[in-house]
């Protein structure tokens, strides 16, 4: 999944230690998603979304995939 979190954390000025400390996690797990190799909890993805001030859906990129759809 991709996500905008590097984004919206270099707009505010921050480096990842500073986002980690703001939201109480490892500087690792903002590594982690911003290079796509962790996808946060839901809650995870809740506290980031309410820490930037924007939903979910701006911050973390879903592309649906079609197999599940009826035939």
């Amino acid at each position: 999944m991709e996500n905008r979190v590097e984004e919206f954390r270099k707009s505010l000025g921050m480096n990842q230690e500073d986002l980690a400390k703001a939201i109480k996690v490892s500087r690792q797990t903002i590594s982690s998603i911003e290079n796509g190799k962790y996808n946060p909890s839901l809650e995870l993805a809740f506290i980031i979304s309410d820490f930037f001030g924007k939903s979910i859906e701006e911050i973390f990129i879903h592309e649906r995939s079609n197999e599940h759809e009826e035939k």
